[in-house]
This record gives C-alpha cells, sequence and structure tokens, in this order.
C-alpha cells in the first residue's frame, strides 16, 4: 500500500508540473531581462527587485491561489465561473448578484485575451535565445519569428489529437526543466551567497521608496514573475486540489533559487542581452544547446497548458449559456476534461500569429502581458471577499483583503502598459465579452418574444386530438427548455398540425451549477401518451443522450426541435441572429442521430 501511495505522490507532481506550471515556470526567460531593460542593475535595485520578486509569488501566488482559492471549489473544480456559481447560491437577485455576473464575464475574456499572449511570448522570448549560439548571432529578428510561428502553428494542429497522449510526456520533461533552474540558479548563487539576504521585504520597501513613481511602474514588469499563477486554481479540476499544492512548493523554491541565481549573475555581466540564456552560456557553454532546446520544449508545454485553459473555460460558458454552442470534440475516453474546440483553436492560432507579427520581440510584448493576469487575480481577490464574508470561515476576510489590495496596486501599475501594447489585452478579451453580452441579451429577449404557453391549456388541446386516434405508431420525442414550459413549435406541430404519435416524450436537458452529476427524471402519465424525461447534468458532464433515452426504454422514431427565424430590425439582435445561425443548434451539439431529426422553424419578431 505504502509504495503505492508513494506513486501516486509522486505521478501527481510530476502531472502537475507539466500541466500546471508551465506558465509561470517559463517566467524567468524574461521576466529580469525586461525589469532591468527599464532600471540599472545597482546593488541595490537588484536586491530590491529580487524581494519583489519573491514577495510577490509568495503572496499573489502561495497566498492567493494556492492557500485562499484552492479552498474554495465545487467538486474539486475551480476557476472563475466557479466562484460565480458559488456566490450566485448565495446572493439574492439584484445589484450584486448582477455585479458578480459581469466580474465573471471580464474574468473569463481576459482569461481568453491571456490564451493569445502566452502562447506568443513563451515561444518567442525562447526562440531569441538563438541568437546566443556562436555563429548564430547575426540571425536576423524576422527569422526568430518565422521559426516560433512554425512551432505555435505546428502546436495548434496537434491540438485535436487532444493533449492526453502528449501530456504523459510533458511532467517528466517541467520536472529536467525545474531541475536545471535549480542547478543554474544554485551554481550562481554559490558564488555570492548574501544574495539570500534579498528575501528580506525591507529590500522590497527601500526599492519603492527610493524610486517613486517609476518604483510603481516597475511593478508592471515585476508581475511577469507571477504570470500564469491563476493556472493553479483554474486547473485545479484536471488533478485536484493536493498534487498541485505539492507540486507548487517544489516549482517556487526552484523558481527563486533560479531568480536569485540570474541576480549574481546580472552584478557580475549587467552588459548581458538575456540573464538565463547569458547566465547559461556563462556557466556551462557546452550545455547552452541542450538547454535551448529543453526550453523550447517548456514554452510549448506552457502554451499547451493555456490552450488547454481556454477550451475548458468556453466549455464551461458553452453548458452555463453564456456563450453560444459550439462543436466540441472529446478527445479522451478517461479524462472528462480533454476537450476540443476547433473554432477557437483556429482563431486562437491566428490570434497568437497576429500578435507575433505586431510585437516583433518578446520584450516588446512584455509591455502588453499583465494587465490581463493582475485584472484576473483582482476579480477572483473581490469574489473570494464576497464569498469568505459569507460563510464561517469570515477570519480568511481580512488576508483576502490585504490580497486584493496588492492585486489592485499591481493592476494599477499595468494601467501604464495600455499605451505601449497593453491595449491589445482589452482589445483580445473584447471579442469573447461583447459574443458573451449579444448572447445571453439575445436569449432572454428571444425566450420573451417566444411566448410560451402553460402546460394546462395545452393539455386541453392536447387531450382533445389524442382522442381522434389518429395517432402515428411510435414515439416521438421533443425538445423543450423544461416540460411544464411548451414552446410555439410544439404547439405548431400537435396542436395546429396534428402530429402527435401512440407516445409523445417531452425531454429537457437542465445544467446544474455543480460541475459533474447526472441524473434522469422520468415522469410518466403526464397526459395520455403523454411522458416527459428531465436530464439533470452538471456544467462540465459530457452527455450521451442517446444512451440515457435507451436506459430509459425511450426508442424515438423522430425527433423534433424548433429552430427560431428571426425578424428585427435592430442591430444587436440581427448579431445576434448571425451568431446563432453560423453556430450549431442544441441537437447538433449533442450529435443527436440526423437522420431522425426534424427541425421545426418558427418565425420571431425582435
Amino acid at each position: 500500500m505504502k509504495q503505492h501511495t508513494a506513486d501516486s505522490y509522486w505521478s501527481g507532481i510530476v502531472k502537475s508540473m507539466g500541466l500546471v506550471f508551465g506558465d509561470i515556470g517559463t517566467s524567468p526567460i524574461y521576466t529580469l531581462t525586461v525589469i532591468f531593460a527599464l532600471t540599472k542593475p545597482t546593488v541595490d535595485n537588484v536586491f530590491g527587485i529580487l524581494s519583489l520578486v519573491f514577495w510577490t509569488m509568495t503572496i499573489l501566488v502561495t497566498a492567493e491561489y494556492a492557500w485562499l482559492a484552492m479552498s474554495l471549489g465545487r467538486k474539486g473544480e475551480g476557476g472563475t465561473i466557479v466562484l460565480k456559481e458559488i456566490l450566485a447560491r448565495m446572493l439574492k437577485p439584484g445589484r450584486q448578484l448582477a455585479f458578480v455576473v459581469f466580474l465573471s464575464y471580464v474574468g473569463v475574456c481576459l482569461l481568453i485575451g491571456d490564451g493569445v499572449i502566452t502562447p506568443a511570448i513563451s515561444i518567442l522570448s525562447a526562440v531569441e535565445g538563438m541568437a546566443l549560439i556562436p555563429g548564430l548571432e547575426a540571425t536576423k529578428q524576422g527569422t526568430l519569428i518565422l521559426i516560433a510561428a512554425i512551432i505555435a502553428v505546428g502546436l495548434f494542429i496537434a491540438q485535436f489529437k487532444g493533449t492526453d497522449k502528449v501530456a504523459s510526456a510533458f511532467g517528466p520533461i517541467m520536472v529536467v526543466w525545474f531541475s536545471a533552474l535549480t542547478l543554474s540558479g544554485l551554481a550562481s548563487m554559490i558564488t555570492m551567497p548574501s544574495i539570500v539576504m534579498a528575501i528580506s521585504p525591507h529590500y522590497a520597501l527601500n526599492f519603492m521608496l527610493h524610486h517613486g513613481l517609476e518604483g510603481f511602474f516597475v511593478l508592471s514588469e515585476v508581475i511577469l514573475c507571477a504570470t500564469g499563477g491563476e493556472a493553479l486554481y483554474a486547473d485545479m479540476g484536471h488533478l485536484g486540489r493536493k498534487p498541485i499544492m505539492r507540486a507548487w512548493y517544489f516549482a517556487f523554491t526552484a523558481l527563486i533559487i533560479n531568480y536569485f541565481g540570474q541576480g549574481v549573475f546580472l552584478l557580475g555581466h549587467p552588459e548581458a542581452k538575456n540573464y538565463l540564456f547569458g547566465m547559461i552560456q556563462y556557466q556551462a557553454p557546452m550545455f547552452y544547446i541542450p538547454f535551448l532546446i529543453l526550453t523550447v520544449m517548456a514554452t510549448i508545454i506552457a502554451s499547451q497548458a493555456m490552450i488547454s485553459g481556454v477550451f475548458s473555460v468556453v466549455y464551461q460558458g458553452i453548458t452555463t449559456r453564456i456563450m453560444p454552442l459550439l462543436r466540441v470534440d472529446y478527445t479522451s475516453t478517461h479524462l472528462k476534461s480533454q476537450i476540443y474546440i476547433s473554432s477557437i483553436n483556429w482563431i486562437l492560432m491566428i490570434a497568437v500569429l497576429l500578435i507575433m507579427m505586431i510585437f516583433q520581440k518578446s520584450e516588446n510584448l512584455a509591455a502588453a502581458y499583465g494587465l490581463a493576469v493582475t485584472g484576473t487575480m483582482s476579480i477572483t481577490g473581490i469574489m473570494m471577499i464576497m464569498i469568505f464574508s459569507r460563510t464561517t470561515k469570515k477570519w480568511k476576510i481580512p488576508l483576502a483583503v490585504g490580497i486584493t489590495l496588492v492585486d489592485l496596486v499591481f493592476f494599477f501599475s499595468c494601467m501604464n502598459k495600455i499605451p505601449h501594447g497593453g491595449y491589445w489585452s482589452i482589445i483580445l478579451a473584447a471579442f469573447p465579452f461583447a459574443t458573451i453580452l449579444i448572447w445571453t441579451k439575445g436569449q432572454r429577449a428571444l425566450y420573451r418574444a417566444l411566448k410560451p404557453l402553460d402546460f394546462e391549456t395545452f393539455e386541453l388541446a392536447y387531450n382533445q386530438i389524442y382522442a381522434k386516434q389518429r395517432n402515428i405508431p411510435g414515439t416521438g420525442l421533443f425538445f423543450v427548455k423544461e416540460w411544464n414550459v411548451i414552446p410555439p413549435y410544439l404547439v405548431h406541430c400537435i396542436i395546429r398540425s396534428n402530429i402527435i404519435y401512440e407516445r409523445n416524450v417531452l425531454i429537457s436537458l437542465v445544467r446544474t451549477d455543480e460541475p459533474y452529476g447526472l441524473e434522469t427524471v422520468l415522469k410518466t402519465g403526464l397526459a395520455q401518451g403523454l411522458d416527459a424525461i428531465e436530464i439533470r447534468a452538471g456544467y462540465m458532464e459530457m452527455l450521451d443522450i442517446e444512451g440515457i433515452l435507451k436506459a430509459n426504454n425511450i426508442t424515438e422514431k423522430v425527433i423534433f426541435y424548433g429552430i427560431e427565424d428571426i425578424e428585427t430590425g435592430n442591430i444587436f439582435w440581427k448579431l445576434f441572429s448571425t451568431i446563432k445561425r453560423q453556430t450549431p443548434n442544441f441537437v447538433q451539439f449533442h450529435k443527436l442521430p440526423a437522420a431522425r431529426l426534424q427541425g421545426v422553424v418558427t418565425r420571431v419578431e425582435m
């Protein structure tokens, strides 16, 4: 038993290294290089910055995500949508709830925007290390961008196979990566052990006090060391809380040792172009090319984690009905969270290539990076304060408030990035945000415009028609939102067109606010020959509707569903109608057998 526990203990840590810590694990490639492009590398400044890096990672990643956020899961799932679902149960409908919903939409959209910037900056910064290989110093930036673009395209093309097969290799590669970071950092720190003193917060405070406003803006670059910290919480559903927490302590130690080692190297070589690559080349020139290959692999893994994260968030958005239905493929037989959404994949790929072309260099990209991350962290903080203030864990409130204030300080320091490319974070988040607003408002307006019928009125007419005994042999299945609210297409089918089967089943699918769980309620005898089946499923649950029907002895001859033909002069509803036409409808989304489907069109004026 002990042997098995030890195995699963270590395998959980290795898997977490691969799936969760790619993004934050590749931050040392560019963080200090970007910071000291703005700040003079004096001894005081180096100690001050290292202290800021240490405390930023301690407060924003360890305290906010590992300690606080990860204690708030729903059936093991984490992320902004989960926080929204927890709060939705605690708040009465009204302004506060509307505020929480708005915050969660912004959080989701910032994360999607991040899914574009992360692969671009990570892959580009790794490829730029090629310019330090002897003989390749004269490589043009255009060539480096092309190589980075080819790697990115390859990564997106490989998505449809599912990351499941590759993920098993991710963990060990990232373990090697973190080991390399630790060893190179230690080798450098040995030459100047006093660098450890930088852990003391007074160096960070000293730096901030002496640099005034300039010091405040340096925070917008310091945050680069914590980008990817939000993945600890967002990926909790993939691996569980404990393995991620354990792996984080290893990753945290490796990162800090490496940053401190880079600090020592920087004091001796202030003219270096890239401190991490420079340090490796200085310590072990013969290992430089293998290290560069390892770096490229690590950045691909970081990008992969981000892409999977975006798929996961979009899927939660689809099932919680805040985003349009998109075609989803399940790429793993045993991992529920492994999904592939082709439309999102190609949009992300085009956006990543575009961002690489626009920014050209990873240090320019760093100017756009940070706004989305600090925004997401601030939103998480605000939502956590709201949750803790409504639970028995009130003692956590001061800690959450303190952390959120730090988040907001970082967020406001990133505001100065907006004119230098930070506006791209806003542009990238604006597209999904506009889609969510148009979709949610459109769905509500459409439901009101459809004027559904109540069950009692429908039942009277239904009984009269059924009693005529001109019924079609077999079972007809009708999709409805709720069994006791009858949509217009059903009235059209049964009452106006007299399409009535010997057995008529109303089927409704309700997504609960839990991530997983599945229950089916069959209500028989609502009227003669009329039954209803309600499927209640968690929002991360992958459904096999045909299988559920068979298990309940329903073998349908034909499946009816409503299609709305929207007639409108309103520009917003026109956009809504276009989105609705371009995306698969409910039955295509659930891959029901095409041969038995019958769509009934209802004209709606909005």
